[in-house]
């Protein structure tokens, strides 16, 4: 329990001391956002700096190595996946805010670049998964306390749900301090939900403690660099985490979930990304369908409530509300594990 406490300490420490030299060096580089937008005026934050999500890698990375316990399990360690889906997808993330604010193309990556890049990732996550001894082709079912095993089909499953949640990460990243405040409410979940599996007197499937020991000191680090970026980039934010941060936390979580076993937890914890990826899906084919009638009033769904006259901070704060309660009753469901 310890190391996760530090790690969560030194994580927020290490965000809020580079910081500040972290927005002075992106200025003077001009790194800084283009505002192209038909929705919710937010013409005041152009030429904001991104590439923010450096800020949390820093301490996300020291805090998972230095406080990693004792016992080292080699290649199927699970720091090694946690962290290489992370910047893996972080690094997805840096090349689309690049060329955007270095080549200034507006749309940075293409699509298709984009989700290649994805695929790679999420692919080779899901095959390192399914042939972890401690991992495998079986999830945990919360509440019930039972296993689905999916046998050869859950590499294309879990494959199709890493590039899932990594963009609806990436949508939900519209507003000053929104996806930042909605990770730091997860993430605390995450860790709630380790240390509740590790006082199991039996661990599901075999898992080894080790793997929810390492995992909680992640998820502790998740927490501590998201609220010291808040420090920045809260209303009226100083700097944006952009696709690097935004991509860097998707991954991260999606990890977390799935090392665990319990990726179903996904759609509690991390809700409001999910339904920003819905919101859209839900408006482009209504959009086709009906020839030009729209369900929102923009998607994602949080530009809807901007457009209704909810302010920047009131969405953020229902969003964290929604996310703490979601993740408490994930943790719930947890403790119904046997």
């Amino acid at each position: 329990m310890y190391r996760m406490m530090a790690a969560m300490l030194i994580s927020l420490g290490i965000a809020l001391a580079t910081g500040p030299w972290l927005i002075r060096k992106l200025r003077q580089l001009h790194f800084g956002q283009t505002i192209y937008e038909l929705g919710p005026a937010h013409q005041q934050k152009q030429g904001t700096p991104v590439m923010g999500g450096l800020m949390m890698a820093a301490g996300i990375l020291i805090c998972s190595l230095a406080l990693h316990p004792e016992k080292w399990d080699g290649a199927w360690d699970t720091v090694i996946p946690l962290l290489a889906v992370s910047f893996l997808s972080m690094a997805v993330g840096f090349a689309d805010d690049y060329i955007k604010a270095i080549k200034k193309r507006h749309d940075g990556l293409s699509p298709w670049q984009k989700i290649m890049g994805q695929v790679v990732m999420a692919l080779g996550f899901s095959v390192y998964c399914y042939f972890s001894p401690m991992i495998g082709s079986s999830i945990l079912i919360p509440f019930v306390g039972t296993e689905w095993d999916l046998g050869i089909f859950y590499i294309p499953v879990m494959t199709l749900l890493s590039i899932f949640i990594v963009n609806s990460s990436n949508l939900q990243d519209g507003l000053d301090g929104l996806l930042g405040t909605v990770t730091a409410v997860s993430s605390g979940g995450w860790l709630m939900i380790c240390v509740i599996l590790s006082l199991l007197p039996s661990l599901p499937g075999g898992v080894q403690p080790d793997t929810y020991a390492v995992t909680g000191v992640f998820a502790a680090s998740l927490v501590g660099a998201c609220v010291g970026f808040l420090r920045f980039n809260r209303y009226p934010a100083k700097i944006f985490m952009g696709d690097t941060g935004s991509m860097l936390l998707g991954g991260a979580t999606l990890a977390m979930a799935m090392v665990t076993r319990l990726p179903l937890l996904l759609f509690f914890t991390f809700f409001t990304p999910v339904m920003s990826s819905v919101s859209v899906i839900l408006q482009r084919y209504y959009f086709k369908l009906t020839h030009g009638k729209r369900i929102f009033l923009m998607s994602p769904i949080h530009h809807h409530f901007e457009k209704k006259g909810y302010s920047e901070t009131q969405i953020v704060s229902m969003y964290m509300s929604i996310t703490l309660i979601l993740s408490l009753f994930a943790a719930l469901g947890v403790c119904m594990i046997r």
